[in-house]
């Protein structure tokens, strides 16, 4: 786990409280708890199923749920104003899994859907933001101009990157980011994840699956079963928390290669 240049707070950014979510007689989550903090990345893991993304599309308002409260930056979402939901939305933004551009739009126009709908800017503003969040992500400028459908799985997911950044928000959801990328890509998609947050203090929602961005980016992992979470911490915790799949997922062999491949770096850094 890489330790953050950025000096993380304890100040809670997303509360989450007594949360049941259901869909006909099936319950997803029930009275489910969770804290997000300024400053850290935190990965979200789960089994297939379990509702690790109804659970941030819960807290975006794409989802309806049954009970609970949700607090972001201190206001309590069911009670605020469309003026006061609006100035949160615009301080998060989402990356959803598979990228969901618009494939109508070329990138620069995707990453600019965000300026249009909450800011009043001319056209060329707009057109130096789109180039600049581009190049943050580290496209190429002629990647502006092209069509999600000319572009490969990594470059999707760096567009939509962009995109989620046009507002300059203070948290980002990233659903499944690496899902679909080769090791190579997905290791430098959560290098780019780690960089930006140190370098634009950003906080990160990171629904994932994948191991290798739990182990490598995040300061803090939740796990969610049966309904709620089950433990949350850094990779110590659940290394240490008895319950068969956390000790499967985070102990099994192919965590096992992690831990031993972790400690003979330490061992050469000497």
């Amino acid at each position: 786990m890489r330790p953050s240049r950025l000096s993380k707070s304890d100040e809670v950014l997303i509360s989450v409280r007594d949360i049941t979510v259901g869909f006909g007689d099936k319950l997803i989550l029930e009275h489910l708890d969770l804290d997000v903090r300024q400053g850290e990345i935190l990965g979200f893991v789960g089994a297939s199923g379990t509702g690790k993304s109804v659970l941030m599309r819960t807290i975006l308002g794409l989802t309806p749920r049954r009970s609970g409260r949700i607090e972001v930056f201190g206001l309590d979402l069911d009670q605020a104003s469309a003026v006061e939901r609006a100035r949160v939305e615009r301080r998060w933004g989402v990356l959803f899994q598979h990228g969901a551009l618009f494939s109508s739009l070329t990138v620069k126009q995707n990453v600019q859907v965000p300026m249009r709908e909450h800011l009043k800017l001319s056209q060329a503003t707009m057109d130096d933001l789109a180039r600049l969040k581009i190049a943050m992500v580290g496209l190429a400028a002629d990647a502006g101009d092209k069509y999600p459908s000319e572009l490969s799985g990594g470059m999707i997911k760096r567009a939509a990157l962009a995109r989620a950044l046009s507002l300059e928000p203070d948290i980002v959801f990233l659903d499944e980011p690496t899902s679909g990328l080769d090791p190579i890509g997905a290791a430098e998609f959560d290098d780019l994840i780690a960089k930006l947050r140190d370098t634009l203090g950003l906080t990160v929602f990171m629904v994932t699956h994948d191991l290798d961005s739990l182990w490598s980016v995040c300061d803090r992992i939740a796990v969610l079963g049966n309904r709620k979470v089950l433990v949350d911490g850094p990779i110590a915790k659940m290394l240490e928390f008895e319950h068969p799949w956390v000790k499967a997922y985070f102990r099994g062999s192919r965590a096992r290669r992690m831990v031993d491949e972790t400690a003979d770096a330490a061992v050469d850094s000497r």
